[in-house]
């Protein structure tokens, strides 16, 4: 078996594998004589089928299997001793598609190289990190959001006409063509005017109300309302109002606390001060992030393979032309043209890609069995009822077990570049804060 290299320019290669017929068929006979003691034909004992006749019913296919590991290890044997890596599937194509038994096999293989990638000096890498505390007004505003919320909010009865953010008990029958319609009828129902919880345009029609009037509500269902049957239709609600309440804010001491979880206001507002500054901190890492995967596209230049960068901006084109088009679901569309713009950002991605990977390999960066199945069961918990289809389309998905794991590995990789970089923290405000975060979603 004979490996020749026929191009070796930047991350690109090519070989020529020759597998002479001699050595073919010396792995096809080693392959028969491995299988003959099982093999059982008419008039021959098992195991004693001669090996003309195992040539003659099973070489072709044996044939084809000693090929395929013959070229498989040598490939692999070029691999190792090389240290190649190659960035996508090699492509492999036989020199001579008119080949016949006896002939020597020829293959031609290609592929590109990963780049090597230098070591980083990450303390050379100098970034500010945003730190905000929960100020007395950001914690009240969160305190008067929670005692504004439907949990927190009581209603009493008032006098005089209702106004957006009251609440009316009514009793109500609707009709289609003049004929009421399954669940469209109900007592004593407590409605919230501006909830948008029922049909548009039936709380709009109960503004102004007052308690004892009789008021016909005219809608229009939605084009497309879950109940087929009613979907565009118009209908006319026949409403009763029995009672017009107006919302009462509760006030903030220990019994609203108690709403929400906490002993008392002291320990609602230490949970709200947490939160908040969990938030901050989030925000701020994802300022920090950004930074850093700036400084280091600036600090490391290597080779990248256009064999990956033209897959991703090809994916980036593909993903921002079904953004700009969202009435299209499915992938019968026009060829998607890429741009200067998408290329740029792809080698972007492959770069800080191939990069990142190299650190966190060097690194021992590992994604643990654990915080693998904390991550699926996050994502079930978004199908309530269908977890357990959930869990075994995780398990017969290698892709979307890998698609859960590389943001997680990519973050771990980030930690530890932050852990030994030069970074310092630099106190500001909410509002700074909230720039920065706006500027990356302007990017």
């Amino acid at each position: 078996m004979q490996v020749t290299e026929t191009l070796n320019e930047g991350l690109k290669r090519a070989y020529t594998i020759t597998v002479t017929a001699a050595e073919l068929d010396a792995k096809v006979v080693d392959k028969l004589k491995e299988a003959q003691p099982d093999v059982e034909m008419k008039g021959f004992r098992k195991g004693k089928v001669p090996m003309a006749m195992m040539r003659k019913q099973f070489g072709q296919r044996v044939m084809g299997e000693a090929m395929q590991e013959a070229i498989d290890g040598a490939m692999n044997e070029h691999l190792e001793t090389s240290g190649d890596r190659p960035a996508m599937q090699p492509e492999m194509k036989m020199d001579d598609a008119a080949w016949k038994e006896g002939d020597d096999v020829v293959v031609n293989i290609s592929y590109e190289a990963l780049p090597v990638v230098g070591d980083v000096d990450f303390k050379s890498i100098k970034l500010d990190r945003m730190k905000v505390e929960a100020d007395e007004e950001s914690v009240k505003e969160a305190l008067d959001n929670l005692a504004a919320s439907p949990q927190a909010v009581s209603y009493e009865a008032k006098k005089g006409a209702a106004k957006d953010g009251d609440q009316v008990v009514i009793d109500f029958v609707g009709k289609v063509d003049g004929e009421p319609f399954d669940g469209g009828t109900a007592e004593d129902y407590p409605l919230v005017l501006g909830s948008n919880s029922f049909i548009p345009g039936f709380e709009e029609g109960l503004l102004k109300v007052k308690a004892g009037d009789e008021k016909d509500v005219t809608v229009t269902f939605p084009a497309e309302y879950q109940a087929e049957h009613l979907a565009g239709k118009e209908a006319i609600f026949s409403c009763t109002i029995k009672e017009v309440r107006a919302a009462k804010t509760p006030d903030m001491d220990d019994e609203l606390a108690k709403k929400f979880g906490a002993e008392d206001l002291a320990g609602l507002k230490a949970q709200i001060t947490e939160r908040l500054e969990a938030e901050y901190a989030g925000a701020s890492r994802a300022v920090t992030k950004r930074a850093l995967l700036d400084a280091l596209d600036k600090a490391v230049s290597f080779d990248l393979p256009s064999s990956l960068v033209d897959a991703e901006a090809g994916q980036i084109a593909h993903q921002l032309w079904h953004e700009e088009n969202p009435d299209v679901q499915g992938h019968d569309h026009p060829e998607i043209e890429t741009t200067d713009e998408h290329k740029s950002l792809a080698n972007r991605r492959v770069k800080l890609g191939l990069l990142l990977a190299d650190i966190g390999q060097k690194a021992e960066v590992k994604v643990t069995d654990s915080e693998m199945t904390q991550a699926i069961m996050n994502q079930a918990r978004q199908y309530p009822g269908q977890e357990r289809q959930f869990f075994e389309f995780v398990q017969q998905n290698a892709q979307f077990r890998q698609q859960l794991q590389a943001p997680m590995f990519e973050d771990k990789v980030v930690d530890h570049i932050l852990e030994n970089a030069s970074v310092t923290e630099k106190s500001v405000s909410k509002d700074d804060l909230q720039k920065a975060v706006e500027a990356l979603e302007d990017e």
